[in-house]
């Protein structure tokens, strides 16, 4: 594994953290407000472009590459998984229905149940805009479960584990039983007080696609989350002891 402390800071990708890198994939922990890869009007500000470039060093006319695994929303921060060959792209997709993904949200309300699973069939329309259905011919059965780690007399404080993958997947079930991610001004019924969305991929577990050993990478509670429904070393602290084991 390279070792990035030793690196000048001019050659580390800026606004990521490097968690993991060897020669076959790149594990960083990606901020809210970055893009995983391009779009029409947006190519360069993406995780993708600058990974790219942190690989080639810079010369533009370097062979190096990487490639996208997984996405995670623009808003979304936490963990992203990329590969640096095709053939460790190919293995880590072909295992992603049983990667562990988990993910840590802020919801708004008082939540009746401490856990429970949610299956749905998810669908998009014409506005890009994902919804539950149950018109099976239209929809892909999603299965997202959580378990409440924190209540406030506002907020809750959820582990999300994704069990399917689906594009806003987790937001839009959130949103479905009543409980919209704080921040979420697509899915949240317009709710604007809090502009970020406290949505964090905050764990994932792979076999590495060629040793085979399983690897697991974790990231600590954002701060911000801290702000919303406040003290939150015992999570942290249970991360820590979950690493140790």
């Amino acid at each position: 594994m390279r070792k990035h402390s030793s690196l000048s800071a001019k050659l580390l990708p800026k606004g990521l953290v490097i968690l993991h890198e060897d020669r076959d994939i790149l594990v960083v922990d990606k901020p809210p407000g970055l893009l995983t890869m391009g779009t029409d009007t947006d190519k360069t500000r993406t995780a993708y472009f600058i990974l790219t470039d942190y690989v080639r060093k810079g010369y533009s006319k370097s062979r190096s590459r990487i490639f996208i695994v997984h996405r995670l929303d623009r808003e979304t921060s936490g963990i992203l998984v990329f590969a640096k060959n095709m053939e460790a792209k190919l293995c880590l997709q072909d295992q992603w229905k049983e990667t562990e993904k988990k993910y840590l949200a802020v919801v708004h309300g008082q939540c009746d149940r401490k856990s429970e699973t949610i299956t749905t069939y998810l669908a998009e329309n014409k506005a890009h805009f994902v919804y539950s259905t149950s018109d099976t011919r239209k929809g892909k059965l999603s299965h997202t479960a959580y378990k409440v780690l924190k209540q406030t007399t506002d907020f809750a404080l959820l582990e999300v584990d994704l069990l399917t993958g689906r594009k806003h997947q987790i937001r839009v079930h959130l949103a479905a039983i009543g409980h919209p991610v704080v921040g979420d001004q697509k899915y949240g019924k317009g709710n604007k007080a809090r502009k970020r969305l406290a949505l964090h991929a905050r764990s994932i577990s792979f076999r590495h696609p060629f040793s085979g050993k399983q690897l697991t990478f974790e990231t600590k509670v954002p701060v911000y989350f801290n702000q919303l429904v406040g003290n939150l070393d015992h999570v942290n602290a249970q991360q820590a002891n979950a690493t140790d084991a």
